[in-house]
């Protein structure tokens, strides 16, 4: 049974087939061709944490495929009553597919273990895997094909994000410069860098401008971890840790000034939410060279892909 975790579980070709498969499923999309392939087939989306776009891209996706999407909230269903190993047992009875959006990934790796009904990690403190993808993806149609993506940038804190995305270039031969002060604690993965690194494409420096030096991407992401706010306000208890990477990290936000004295061409990546004045400028957002919107519509079109390929539908495209 097929899942998708962190990407260490994919091969090369693996990725490509995804990649190739997002392309059909959206080109088809653009021209207004119905998929009805899921026909009766359920995504249960299970969210341990909020989300705009995960959710979005998801519920849309399965829908444009025929199926049905079906939104579960761990804080106002029964997990925090019971066993979890019990209650997501019984969910899966449910569904055809286990989207899981979690708090900690041995949640994921856990339900996956039971080989119920495939398994995706949509976003775990340690790993990204459907953005990394959707980025790839995003880079292929501006670059007009991997093969032209010579390097890409990430600025800021290592996290989940760019663990999946260094991983997913070191498998698909994209050299990634990574400009960072630190990694988040909480997403180290010291089997996945041993992966990416043995590639010898993934090269490390605490210069962002060394970092944006003729590349064809510029990444960022938020330094600042969901757990910190509630309602929109810094929590007390992470105060003062959320100065602390302040501080640290204000070397490394990508705005317009970044792009146009050390890479003119690059394009301008974020996964969204933007965190406006922190890890990204406004003038950056709406720079010319901005594909953030591309980016963001583009977690639909792999999502579907995702889905087709763990229910070994790629070949009825």
């Amino acid at each position: 049974m097929r899942h998708l975790i962190s990407l260490k579980e994919q091969s090369k070709e693996d990725l490509l087939t995804i990649l190739n498969l997002a392309k059909k499923v959206k080109a088809k999309y653009k021209a207004g061709e119905s998929i009805d392939i899921l026909h009766n087939k359920t995504l249960i989306m299970l969210f341990q944490k909020g989300s705009t776009r995960t959710r979005l891209s998801f519920e849309a996706g399965m829908t444009e495929l025929g199926g049905h999407g079906i939104f579960l909230d761990s804080k106002t269903s029964q997990f925090s009553l019971t066993d979890f190993g019990d209650e997501i047992r019984a969910v899966m009875r449910f569904g055809d597919v286990l989207m899981f959006r979690s708090m900690k990934v041995a949640d994921v790796i856990r339900a996956a273990s039971f080989n119920q009904i495939p398994v995706i990690d949509a976003c775990s403190e340690m790993y990204h895997p459907c953005q990394a993808l959707g980025d790839i993806l995003t880079m292929s149609e501006h670059s007009g094909g991997l093969e032209n993506i010579k390097k890409i940038t990430w600025l800021g804190i290592e996290n989940n994000v760019s663990n999946t995305l260094k991983l997913a270039c070191a498998k698909l031969g994209i050299k990634m410069s990574i400009a960072a002060p630190e990694a988040n604690p909480a997403s180290r993965d010291e089997e996945l860098n041993k992966i990416a690194d043995e590639t010898g494409l993934t090269s490390y420096t605490t210069n962002a401008a060394e970092a944006a030096q003729d590349t064809d991407y510029v990444h960022t992401d938020t330094w600042m971890d969901m757990e910190f706010f509630e309602n929109g306000k810094v929590k007390p208890q992470f105060e003062d840790e959320y100065q602390r990477r302040k501080t640290l990290l204000s070397p490394y936000q990508l705005n317009a000034g970044v792009i146009d004295n050390y890479s003119p061409k690059a394009k301008i990546m974020h996964c969204m939410p933007c965190h406006i004045g922190y890890e990204i400028s406004r003038d950056a957002i709406d720079h010319k060279n901005s594909i953030i919107f591309d980016q963001a519509e583009n977690r639909k079109h792999i999502q579907k892909a995702i889905i087709l390929w763990l229910l070994e539908k790629e070949n009825e495209i």
